[in-house]
């Protein structure tokens, strides 16, 4: 797979470190990217991270604005000029700074949820109370989905 799914828990070691979940890992090894390319999330208490499809992503949103164009600064004071590359050692572990274990509130342990072409970082009773809300939105969503699909005139073409 090519894809980060799923969800871990870590505890952070002595020496602040934490390893990487074996499968994110295997994704990272198959993108070719060395370490770990971390931001903080814009609008989350969570740390993005991810490889070369994290970073390709990130070009291809910035090239939709014109060179030195306000907004397009912005874009990259935000998601490069706060970002990190971790080393990742031979055991799969990193440590974490101290930006992340503050901007995510990590304390002893570190939640790993996989979003596909990237993963976040979470503490973990923070990510618990996220996924509720997204599990209820997601539910309303489809709920919504469904009843507008099965409405009279739903899907026909005009």
């Amino acid at each position: 797979m090519d894809r980060f799914v799923g969800q871990f828990t870590a505890r952070l070691d002595a020496k602040g470190r934490v390893s990487i979940p074996a499968p994110f890992r295997a994704v990272l090894a198959r993108d070719g990217f060395e370490g770990l390319y971390c931001y903080p999330s814009l609008d989350r208490p969570a740390v993005d991270v991810g490889g070369h499809a994290l970073l390709g992503e990130i070009e291809q949103l910035i090239a939709r604005f014109p060179p030195y164009s306000d907004e397009r600064e912005e874009f990259l004071v935000a998601l490069y000029g706060r970002s990190e590359t971790l080393r990742v050692d031979g055991e799969g572990r990193v440590v974490l700074t101290e930006m992340i274990k503050t901007h995510a509130g990590i304390g002893d342990t570190v939640g790993f949820v996989g979003l596909g072409h990237k993963f976040q970082i979470w503490e973990p009773d923070g990510f618990r109370a996220h996924l509720a809300k997204a599990t209820a939105t997601v539910r309303a969503t489809t709920k919504r989905l469904g009843s507008e699909r099965g409405a009279p005139g739903a899907g026909a073409r005009e």
